[in-house]
């Protein structure tokens, strides 16, 4: 199923969850993702390493959620280390899996690798994707603005070129305050966007990690 339908009918709940470490067996995540069946979620995400170094895994992840524990799921693609032709690959993947949702991602940049130049913003994916496949595609959006944008206003602009390029739906970034949210969703609906936003929403279960994130 295209989660993009269920915000027709339904408020919805996700999960996201990370790929194991390559040290840590792969099915040390199922046991996770059946503590988390009973919630009943519309659809779990599985992020995808930084650089491309848990691709295999977050497919297989994605597929495994689908099809046996029967939760409809999300894989992670950012682009800026991928080639056209890896993307490619990956979407005959997911297909071959029944996997039917991206969320399209730009990535965050790694000192260790250097961008493939095929992809420079997640807008160029998105247009890929829906070039390629009929993918349900899903975007990121930044209620605080994204860091290494000048301002909201401009943010606000990319965000638009994301949408009309084929994103059906959009899920932020953590944010602090409800209130940015409420004044983010104002201001995307005055730009046009009027695809649903879903409230990105981090637990606060290790001090450590959240504030390495929020840095």
């Amino acid at each position: 199923m295209k989660t993009n339908e269920l915000f027709k009918s339904k408020t919805t709940l996700s999960f996201e969850v990370f790929p194991p470490k390559s040290s840590t067996p792969v099915e040390s995540i199922y046991s996770t993702i059946s503590q988390l069946q009973p919630l009943k979620p519309d659809f779990i995400s599985v992020t995808y390493g930084a650089g491309g170094s848990t691709n295999n895994a977050t497919i297989d992840i994605c597929s495994a959620i689908k099809n046996h524990h029967k939760i409809e799921s999300v894989a992670h693609l950012p682009c800026l280390y991928q080639s056209k032709e890896r993307v490619i690959e990956q979407l005959e993947e997911m297909k071959a899996a029944n996997i039917e949702n991206i969320l399209a991602l730009r990535g965050d940049r790694n000192p260790d690798f250097e961008p493939v130049g095929d992809f420079h913003y997640a807008a160029d994916l998105v247009a890929f994707i829906k070039e390629h496949s009929d993918m349900n595609v899903i975007g990121a959006c930044y209620p605080e603005c994204h860091p290494e944008c000048p301002s909201i206003v401009e943010d606000i602009k990319h965000l638009k070129n994301k949408v009309d390029a084929g994103c059906s739906q959009l899920i932020t970034q953590l944010f602090f305050d409800n209130r940015t949210f409420y004044d983010f969703r104002e201001k995307t609906a005055i730009a046009g966007i009027n695809v649903p936003i879903e409230a990105g929403i981090m637990p606060v279960t290790n001090k450590k990690q959240i504030l390495r994130m929020t840095t």
